[in-house]
């Protein structure tokens, strides 16, 4: 890995993108931004408003306006959409913005997260398991293609997935960040 500044976090919805970057951001001494949430303040609108009146084109337009505005910034971690790997063009700007991890989770694990979320416009279907199965079967290949680090999110608690995606980032900038081992397991002999 080259020396970044940004972390990037993919994966599909309920993988804990928001949730993990949150608290990985604050261990590291980062921002955090995430790509729906940012598109929602610009919008004064929710995600499901803009796939009503623009449908899923036009909300992945502003998302790929979004994550060039965002690529822009150093020093983030950034939470994007399930779908922001969908363009060929997102996925070449995310790769050349930042250390790319793909938080990888199962369809049962999704559905068991999404189960009341109803901000999740491509889950408004009679088959929720067939639509997160499909949308994995397209999307996983291109989540792999971009991402440098894979963190299994089912496995592991969300204090496990910060300090390894941690490690991994304090690993490869050592000199371009203050180093912080309050949220890190201690390393010895065991």
């Amino acid at each position: 890995m080259t020396q970044t500044s940004n972390i990037i976090l993919i994966g599909p919805m309920g993988a804990g993108k928001s949730t993990i970057g949150r608290q990985l951001a604050a261990a590291l001494h980062l921002p955090f931004r995430d790509s729906d949430k940012e598109i929602e303040k610009r919008t004064g609108v929710d995600i499901p408003t803009i796939f009503e009146f623009e449908g899923e084109e036009g909300f992945r337009n502003r998302e790929s306006a979004m994550l060039e505005e965002l690529c822009t910034e150093q020093g983030i971690v950034l939470a994007t959409g399930g779908g922001a790997v969908m363009r060929p063009q997102n996925r070449a700007l995310l790769r050349d913005c930042g250390l790319v991890v793909y938080l990888k989770t199962s369809v049962k694990t999704q559905l068991r997260r999404t189960a009341r979320d109803r901000n999740r416009p491509l889950l408004q279907t009679e088959n929720p398991r067939a639509r997160l199965e499909e949308l994995m079967r397209i999307r996983d290949p291109l989540y792999r293609e971009i991402a440098e680090l894979t963190v299994d999110t089912d496995r592991d608690s969300i204090r496990k997935v910060v300090q390894e995606i941690s490690r991994y980032y304090r690993m490869n900038n050592k000199d371009s960040i203050p180093q912080d081992d309050s949220n890190t397991e201690p390393q010895g002999d065991g």
